[in-house]
């Protein structure tokens, strides 16, 4: 059964993605709550206001934390009015906490997302480290030193090796060692010679042009009559 289900895919999500999704939900719930609250009180000082405009009275003048009032009024009318401001503005209160909760959710959200930025880039400064210190390992000068000395003493050694070769011969050694070098040089220039193609050596033949011939004829012919 678990060969035809096969293994179960890992998930992409981290921690990290999770912490920053459920800061979101939560700017998106507190973000719904205030467009409610906002709603609740608009909609509570218009019933205010239609409350005391209810009493008939001559002057109201509204505050959103007390009211000051001329002439008669209604009681009850005026506590249900002071009761609906005392609730807005509790719900002020609660509205403006929310601002704040949200401009700190946003801050987190953004610390949380920055976070994750600062790490991709932290993660390639070590990759390149990496890569810095591998090409550093393969142009190391210590490294590069030793292969000149290599290569001089190398150098040295061949060049020791002909002085010794040119010191042990003679002349006549020399001078036959020359022969043998052009002898060298004379059967590779051969060989290179035979590969050419064959120039032909037979002469062409001699082709005599027709018209000399016909004006040879009538000369014989005068001559014959002559005789």
């Amino acid at each position: 059964m678990g060969m035809l289900f096969g293994k179960p895919k890992v998930s992409r999500i981290t921690d990290h993605d999770r912490a920053v999704l459920q800061m979101k939900q939560q700017r998106d719930t507190l973000k719904r709550y205030q467009q409610r609250v906002e709603k609740l009180l608009e909609s509570e000082r218009e019933l205010a206001k239609r409350l005391l405009s209810e009493n008939k009275r001559e002057h109201l003048l509204v505050s959103l934390s007390m009211f000051v009032l001329t002439n008669n009024y209604d009681v009850n009318h005026y506590s249900k009015a002071k009761l609906l401001l005392r609730k807005k503005k509790y719900q002020t209160e609660q509205l403006e906490r929310t601002e704040a909760s949200l401009d700190t959710i946003e801050k987190l959200i953004q610390d949380l997302e920055y976070t994750q930025i600062e790490a991709k880039v932290i993660e390639g400064l070590k990759v390149g480290n990496v890569a810095l210190k591998k090409a550093n390992e393969l142009f190391n000068i210590e490294h590069i030193e030793q292969l000149l000395d290599e290569t001089k003493e190398g150098i040295d050694k061949q060049r020791e090796i002909t002085d010794l070769l040119s010191g042990a011969l003679s002349s006549e050694d020399e001078e036959a060692v020359e022969a043998e070098l052009n002898e060298l040089i004379t059967i590779e220039h051969q060989k290179a010679m035979d590969k050419l193609p064959t120039v032909p050596s037979d002469e062409l033949p001699v082709t005599v042009p027709e018209t000399k011939e016909k004006d040879n004829l009538p000369t014989k012919k005068i001559a014959l009559e002559a005789q």
